[in-house]
């Protein structure tokens, strides 16, 4: 299995991420309360060179949990007394499961695929001038998933693994026990608070991290109303276009409009039933129906007739499912726009907003090519992340723009074996011109590889002996890396992971934070949030 077709693979991965629509059980926000701010507008605090913002921050519903007072507090004790909120844009990029094993292979990948030292490069995300550590575990796992740690991170509170936008004292999959633990997230107060926003990314615009932006669901994979079981909790796709913040996203940028269909419908691209909604209902059409403003697209010639400097509402569905991997993606440049060009288009549109803007942009299928054991697509997207983080840097300004670049949690990958300087990281391990190094089977062993995942023994197998990878090619994008312990899907790690940031209020991410406390920040530095000393 190591060199599986292309189609193959592609529907392997698909299968294993794409687990069908989700549904959930949200009620509509509370209307948030207002708190004098950090700097209120009668006394909007300036320095010579950089005034703070007139903001009046709120005090969200989720305030007097205990993870979110803890986090404040911490992030207070790293606040000087004459700080003030200077951030009028807040970006955060997530690399869902772009752990620090990601980001070194990413490093050494990035700088050989344009032919420099790899060993010696530095990605756009290592250039941002303040840096941490961020704890990644949730409320009830050692090891996470993507929806309480994207929660912990728009919502500033730990909660249980699998749910989504809710604090901690709700059940897995129960809807009655969501009463009394709904949450704001800093999406939702920006939007009362009269700031544009937006989310980009490459998974289904439903799936964990972006839906933690705008849903809440005590099961995180209530995508679409197929998948409720007969509660009558509100799906994550009807969550989307119901949301009653503020007037609404400006920008929704990614895959996944398969949720937004029923299955009497055909889709455009694959000629198949667009999706499998049991209500029979076109979510594009309740997006687009808000306003003539509102405009919903599903491919590149679509994106590319957009004028994002307008005031056009953009909902961009791409793919039924995930979008492409990046490296597939470079094969076929007409069928979607890469991660660089969607962050682009929407700080494009964002910056209209005179008052600022709030956006998400999550590389979302890292993820999903470590669980496939297959390193040259998490790398690969792991780039293109970092040339969207380039992007943003190039179209924004570090004197009123906070940029964070972080992971969700971390995956299995492992680099070893004592490889010369230069060696392809996606190789097989040689210590010079002398030849491969070879483990005590005889065989040469790549420098990549993970502790779990389906390239193992399966359990029983006799005569269990690992692929002999000799003749090989160990740097081919459908190689998949040799595993420790069959399993089959790689699972998450549970390491701490890099923040990088820069920007006003990049200087309070420092040393090993709880996750939770990456929202405190932006809070506390967009002055969207009140935080009283």
């Amino acid at each position: 299995m190591t060199q599986p077709n292309a189609g193959a693979f592609r529907a392997l991965l698909l299968a294993m991420t794409s687990s069908a629509a989700i549904a959930a059980c949200a009620t509509p926000p509370a209307e948030l309360e207002p708190v004098d701010a950090v700097v209120p507008p009668s006394e909007t605090a300036e320095t010579a060179d950089a005034p703070g913002l007139a903001r009046t921050g709120v005090s969200p519903q989720q305030a007097g949990d205990d993870y979110y007072v803890a986090a404040a507090a911490d992030v207070q004790s790293r606040t000087a007394e004459d700080f003030v909120p200077r951030a009028r844009n807040v970006i955060l990029f997530v690399g869902d499961g772009m752990g620090v094993s990601t980001i070194t292979a990413g490093r050494i990948y990035a700088g050989q695929q344009k032919g420099l030292d790899g060993e010696s490069y530095r990605l756009a995300m290592e250039s941002l001038p303040y840096s941490a550590f961020s704890k990644t575990y949730s409320h009830d796992a050692q090891v996470s998933d993507s929806a309480s740690t994207a929660t912990a991170m728009m919502s500033g509170i730990k909660t249980l693994s699998r749910t989504l936008g809710l604090r901690s004292g709700i059940a897995y999959g129960n809807c009655a026990s969501v009463s009394g633990q709904s949450t704001d997230s800093i999406f939702e107060i920006a939007e009362a608070a009269g700031l544009s926003t937006g989310i980009v990314s490459t998974a289904r615009i439903t799936h964990a991290t972006p839906a933690a932006a705008y849903a809440e669901s005590a099961d995180r994979n209530w995508e679409d109303d197929n998948q409720l079981g007969g509660t009558d909790c509100k799906d994550i796709a009807r969550q989307l276009v119901d949301w009653e913040a503020g007037d609404g996203f400006e920008v929704v940028l990614g895959g996944g409009r398969g949720a937004f269909f029923p299955a009497s419908l055909t889709d455009p691209e694959t000629g198949e039933a667009a999706g499998g909604r049991i209500d029979e209902a076109d979510l594009t059409e309740v997006w687009t129906a808000k306003s003539d403003d509102h405009v919903y697209i599903t491919d590149q010639a679509g994106f590319e007739a957009i004028d994002f400097t307008g005031e056009t509402r953009v909902l961009g569905l791409f793919e039924p499912s995930h979008m492409q991997f990046e490296l597939d993606r470079a094969e076929d440049p007409a069928g979607e726009p890469s991660l660089a060009e969607l962050t682009t288009a929407a700080i494009t549109r964002l910056s209209q907003n005179e008052d600022g803007y709030v956006l998400l942009v999550e590389a979302g299928r890292i993820d999903h090519a470590h669980h496939g054991v297959n390193a040259a697509r998490a790398l690969g997207d792991t780039a293109a992340l970092d040339d969207a983080v380039q992007a943003a840097l190039d179209l924004t300004d570090a004197e009123d723009t906070l940029i964070v670049v972080t992971a969700d949690h971390s995956h299995t990958l492992t680099l070893a074996g004592y490889p010369a300087r230069g060696n392809p990281i996606l190789g097989k391990v040689a210590y010079g011109p002398g030849g491969l190094a070879r483990a005590d089977d005889g065989k040469p062993y790549t420098t990549l590889g993970y502790a779990n995942g389906e390239t193992g023994c399966a359990p029983g197998e006799e005569d269990c002996a690992r692929e002999d990878l000799s003749d090989v090619d160990t740097t081919a994008k459908n190689f998949q890396q040799q595993a420790l312990v069959f399993q089959g899907s790689e699972t998450h790690a549970g390491e701490d992971v890099p923040v990088y940031a820069s920007g006003p209020g990049a200087e309070l991410f420092r040393g090993t934070i709880e996750q939770h406390e990456i929202f405190h920040v932006m809070g506390r530095a967009s002055g969207l949030v009140s935080y009283e000393d």
